[in-house]
């Protein structure tokens, strides 16, 4: 007797990554969101009709993922991703080849409350969803050249805490053996540095000092090499001017103006000084409710080395300037804490340094109003901007003290 077996037969799906675009319908719009990775882009097309009609995975090319949407290029709307370590390569390719491309704030993503499950497969239907429907949130994508330098302000400032470490290794090291620390070394004298290397150790120990103490020195000269390069690009042709105005305000040196002129992209985006402290981080948590407001702790967002930089030259700008001085004095007063002063002073400087770079005029300590933002060339294909009007604050001319004034 002969027994037969049946095979099974298994259908198997086509490879999403393989398949070619979509055919879109004469009037449809395509909204495609992409979660990128190092290896792979994980890209889903959703349309206003249909809602999805394509996902895939390709490779993570930005050359072919610019050119597949190009036969319905006319009908794509938007391409978003979020932002992440992969950078705004891709996005500065995706506008080159024609498509209006996005890069999407992470924190800013809308979520569901509660425990939700994730993937890649949901998260770039997720993007092309919220792109259909509106609520997520760009960030403005630099140049080429605004990339490049910023990367130069934030080696210094990598390297700056590379040299902070390899200082703190050395102290820790003669705490952890009794060592009383040497006169001078909390501000790093040149004869407390050599003071380690005297002292009398066994081979052993001898090589952990020595080593910390190169690597401090060779990160000290690496710190140095970075500001040199800043006054630099701060002498170039496409900074010199923005660059040299906001010098003109006591205590802002190169590396103060070049944060403000690199980290604050495009300032004429900006209608007042409370959109520049917001983007900054130093504009206050405000809690309104019928008639009653209050103004708490300020909102630790934005840019944190555009809230360190005025934070360091506020300190300069208060022993410098008269009028800086006795608004600093007027804070401390009312506050009672000096360091909610300095945080209120360099929220002004910050603005201050925003109106300089738009107006284009030196600094003058009695002269300077804050205000809505100056008038401001208008750019080709771009519409006029109505500035919001300011009531008039009285005759006469106005206290030094009271020049310093945000609203």
């Amino acid at each position: 007797m002969t027994t037969t077996t049946k095979k099974k037969v298994r259908f198997v799906r086509p490879n999403s990554s393989t398949s070619s675009t979509p055919r879109l319908d004469s009037g449809e719009t395509a909204h495609v969101g992409v979660d990128v990775h190092k290896a792979s882009h994980h890209v889903a097309v959703v349309t206003d009709l249909r809602g999805l009609v394509a996902s895939r995975t390709p490779p993570a090319d930005p050359e072919s993922l610019s050119e597949r949407p190009k036969p319905i290029g006319s009908q794509v709307a938007r391409v978003v991703y979020e932002a992440g370590p992969t950078g705004f390569t891709l996005a500065r390719r995706l506008r080159s080849s024609g498509l209006r491309a996005g890069v999407i704030a992470p924190s800013k993503t809308p979520t569901m409350p509660g425990p939700e499950a994730e993937s890649d497969r949901l998260d770039r239907r997720k993007l092309a969803v919220f792109a259909r429907k509106g609520p997520l949130q760009p960030v403005r994508v630099p140049e080429e050249r605004e990339g490049a330098d910023r990367r130069v302000l934030r080696l210094r400032e990598q390297l700056a805490r590379k040299l902070r470490a390899a200082q703190q290794q050395v102290q820790a090291f003669l705490l952890q053996h009794g060592i009383a620390e040497p006169a001078g070394l909390t501000r790093w004298t040149a004869a407390s540095v050599d003071a380690p290397r005297r002292l009398e150790l066994t081979p052993e120990p001898r090589l952990r000092p020595d080593v910390m103490l190169d690597e401090r020195q060779h990160d000290r000269e690496r710190v140095a090499r970075a500001p040199r390069r800043l006054e630099e690009s701060a002498g170039a042709g496409r900074h010199r001017e923005t660059v040299a105005t906001p010098r003109t305000a006591p205590g802002v040196g190169p590396i103060t103006a070049m944060t403000s002129r690199v980290e604050l992209h495009d300032p004429a985006r900006f209608r007042d000084g409370g959109q520049v402290a917001r983007v900054i981080g130093l504009a206050p948590q405000v809690s309104q409710g019928g008639p009653t407001r209050r103004e708490g702790r300020r909102l630790k967002s934005g840019n944190a080395r555009l809230r360190t930089a005025p934070v360091e030259a506020a300190r300069r700008w208060v022993a410098g300037d008269e009028a800086a001085k006795a608004r600093y004095r007027r804070l401390v007063a009312t506050t009672g804490n000096g360091k909610k002063a300095i945080a209120g002073m360099a929220r002004r400087l910050a603005i201050l340094l925003w109106r300089l770079s738009l107006s284009g005029e030196p600094y003058r300590a009695a002269a300077w109003r804050p205000g809505p933002a100056p008038a401001t060339p208008e750019r080709p294909g771009s519409r006029p901007r109505p500035l919001p009007e300011r009531p008039s604050s009285g005759a006469g001319r106005p206290r030094a003290s009271e020049d310093l004034r945000v609203r």
